[in-house]
């Protein structure tokens, strides 16, 4: 298994950043996973961040390659859980959340002692549904929150 972590502040410039690193670190790991789908689930992820949290507290950006699963994550110091919405056609915003449970395999979101950790996983090719553990080993729950 392989991991990378990074702590981005919530901040506009994190969100190239964080993903010109999944591209990166997928390429230099040889990953078999859609680099583009993880670059642009990764953008909403850390654009959620930088909406949502407040102040100077720092986000930490996970990504984790297993044999089967890639699981990215951001973790913050923000008690709001993201929102998969309903939309109009001619909405601005609010695709995000949308965005992750279209493309992602699975998702979810942890709540930690000062925040909470939204995450994703996709499949390797050919692994989509043949194990319902994430890359750590244990259950996975999508929650869907509104």
């Amino acid at each position: 298994m392989l991991v990378a972590s990074v702590d981005l502040h919530p901040v506009t410039a994190s969100v190239p950043v964080a993903r010109h690193l999944v591209r990166d670190l997928l390429r230099d790991w040889s990953a078999p996973h859609d680099a583009e789908d993880a670059a642009l689930l990764v953008t909403e992820l850390v654009a959620d961040v930088v909406d949502h949290v407040a102040g100077e507290a720092s986000s930490t950006l996970q990504v984790t390659l297993a044999e089967r699963w890639l699981r990215i994550s951001a973790a913050d110091g923000s008690a709001l859980r993201p929102v998969v919405r309903d939309l109009h056609v001619s909405a601005d915003r609010g695709r995000g959340m949308r965005l992750v449970e279209a493309v992602a395999d699975r998702w979810g979101v942890e709540e930690h002692g000062d925040g909470t950790c939204v995450w994703f996983e996709l499949a390797a090719p050919g692994f989509a549904d043949d194990d319902p553990r994430g890359p750590a080993g244990e259950r996975s729950t999508e929650e869907e929150t509104a």
